[in-house]
């Protein structure tokens, strides 16, 4: 009896729940048996496999036909084999003689690349049953999945150095990007926490069984603890469920500045325990909290030039550094003079075995009435002043308390023929306030502002921690897509939110995508760009990948950027170069696409 040929064409859509098994099950009868050694897979035109069934005579057959009469013998004897063999030569022929239409499409290396894995991967779904690591996975077959993943480990070709040492706390578990982060994670071989804010049946099928599900909410700190501990990086993928203010500034401002401070005090506390301190925490230079703080700032005047009629013009300056009544540390005054400044000087003192050259910026807490100032740094021998090289960089304030984050890279040197600065000869601050470059700032009241005067509240100045890798992802957004109406306050929070992560001292990664879609990644180019530029959405799926990427590529610290889809600008309205880059596994390709970016953005 000749064997039977069934065409299967892959799909992937089709649930994990399904397998042969279950095919065979619904479609074979008593006198089939199916049999590994008779399983054959072809590849064929398109992507289609043929699972050639065996045929039902074996050798239990055999020995039911001995045991039948000598007349039927007899008769199978006759059988002419001659006619067997022009048969099979019959359908070889036919075979032979179809026609076969062959398009650019079919020999295109890329498509033939992507239908061959496409190929391989649904093979090894469907008989393996390790491409969906859920809790759709049959009870019987959970102890020996779990003991395959212990013994095997993750995917070989997913597999990333350090990962199986790596926790990652993933914030918004259950969000469109959330979830695919999860599966990504794990099939390279990450350690994964989930944070959901109730653990019930439909959160719990969603989730893979081998994540660690922790139950708390981002806009409540004490729920956090437990979230943190034991992890080393954190993806934070939620979003509010509605535009409505109260959400948007408890779920995108303040549940990332609750997380940041969680994971910063799990960081602290594990370095007290290991009689140390934490390489993420904070160097603090200044605090002002007393009026014992305020020694050793001094307060200078002077001016950038000398003018012969510059008495016709010299109105006076002034200007001092107190304490207020209510406690605060106020450097305030005014500058009338034409090319003068004030400014406020001390000589840095740091403990014992602490370089700045460890750190990679300075962080400002300030208030006051919005004006800008110039930060500069005096580098050199601290026993020859003389020596010594100014470098400076400018910062602006607002009205009301706001942080300031000015990183080393930023200063430049006075004298153009001066070498780049280098952190570990600091040895002087100074905060400088100059009339020249002042712009009028949105009051309250709207009164006419008077740019000569100056008023300065300072809380605290740190340096950040410098580091190789990220240590928080932040997937944000650009606004694309999101109610016009509403537009204007869903920014305002993601914008503060990513104003905490970038003042916590964290190494950080914000991401920003188009309009999100529901599709598979990998098939398009994507374009990184910095500067709300960006008019096209982008899969879930590719802003996942890229959130996993970033957690050990030293270019994606410290720096923001938008992402979308590949495309083509009109004509006239060419701004900037487009660069894309196309997702594969087989290469990196986020370290050349971010290695030109802007860092410290």
């Amino acid at each position: 009896m000749t064997a039977t040929a069934t065409t299967v064409t892959p799909n992937p859509k089709l649930s994990s729940a399904y397998s042969y098994s279950h095919y065979f099950q619904n479609h074979s009868s008593p006198k089939w048996t199916l049999e590994m050694n008779a399983c054959k897979w072809h590849h064929c035109r398109r992507g289609q496999m043929i699972v050639t069934k065996a045929s039902s005579s074996g050798s239990g057959n055999k020995e039911k036909a001995g045991k039948r009469s000598t007349n039927t013998k007899k008769s199978n004897t006759n059988t002419n084999p001659d006619a067997l063999t022009q048969q099979q030569q019959q359908q070889q022929q036919q075979q032979q003689q179809q026609p076969v239409s062959i398009s650019l499409d079919d020999v295109n290396p890329v498509g033939l690349g992507r239908k061959s894995r496409q190929i391989f991967d649904e093979v090894w779904r469907k008989f393996s049953g390790l491409g969906q690591i859920s809790r759709t996975t049959r009870a019987d077959d959970k102890e020996s999945l779990d003991a395959l993943l212990i013994r095997e480990g993750p995917m070989c070709e997913f597999a990333i150095p350090g990962a199986q040492n790596t926790t990652v706390l993933v914030v918004g578990a259950t969000s469109r990007i959330g979830r695919i982060v999860i599966r990504k994670l794990m099939l390279r071989g990450y350690s994964v926490k989930a944070l959901v804010r109730k653990a019930d049946q439909e959160v719990v099928d969603m989730l893979p069984r081998s994540v660690e599900i922790v139950i708390g909410d981002v806009g409540d700190p004490c729920t956090l603890k437990a979230a943190v501990e034991n992890c080393n990086k954190i993806i934070y993928c939620a979003t509010a469920r509605s535009t409505i203010t109260g959400d948007l500034f408890r779920v995108d401002y303040q549940g990332v500045y609750n997380v940041t401070k969680a994971f910063q005090d799990f960081n602290n506390k594990l370095a007290q325990l290991r009689a140390g301190k934490s390489s993420k925490s904070k160097l603090l230079l200044a605090k002002f909290k007393s009026a014992d703080s305020l020694n050793g700032w001094e307060v200078r005047q002077g001016t950038y030039f000398q003018d012969v009629v510059a008495f016709k013009y010299d109105a006076g300056m002034d200007a001092k550094f107190e304490l207020s009544e209510t406690g605060d540390a106020v450097f305030s005054g005014y500058v009338f003079t034409r090319g003068g400044y004030v400014e406020l000087s001390k000589k840095l003192s740091l403990p014992l075995g602490c370089t700045l050259d460890r750190y990679e910026g300075l962080l400002l807490s300030v208030g006051g009435n919005g004006r800008s100032y110039v930060l500069i740094l005096e580098a050199g021998p601290s026993a020859d002043r003389s020596q010594s090289k100014l470098y400076f960089a400018r910062f602006s304030t607002k009205v009301g308390f706001c942080r300031v984050r000015v990183p080393f890279s930023s200063f430049r040197p006075v004298k153009p023929d001066d070498p780049p600065m280098d952190p570990f000869l600091v040895h002087t601050m100074t905060i400088r306030f100059e009339p020249r470059r002042q712009r009028p700032v949105e009051g309250p009241s709207g009164a006419k502002q008077d740019l000569r005067s100056f008023k300065l509240i300072l809380e605290y100045i740190k340096a950040l921690p410098t580091g190789q890798e990220t240590d928080f992802v932040l997937v944000s957004c650009t606004g694309l897509g999101v109610e016009p109406s509403r537009r204007e306050q869903v920014l305002k929070a993601k914008r503060d939110g990513e104003d905490s992560l970038r003042r916590s001292g964290l190494g950080y990664t914000i991401i920003r995508p188009g309009p999100l879609k529901e599709e598979p990644g990998g098939q398009r180019a994507l374009i990184f760009d910095q500067g709300n530029r960006i008019t096209q959405g982008i899969s879930c799926a590719d802003v996942a990948d890229i959130c996993v990427k970033a957690l050990h590529d030293s270019t994606a610290r410290n720096k923001s950027f938008d992402v979308c889809y590949e495309y083509v600008s009109e004509q006239g309205k060419e701004l900037y170069e487009l660069v894309a880059h196309l997702p594969d596994k087989a290469n990196n390709y986020l370290t050349p696409a971010l290695s030109v970016l802007e860092k410290n953005t």
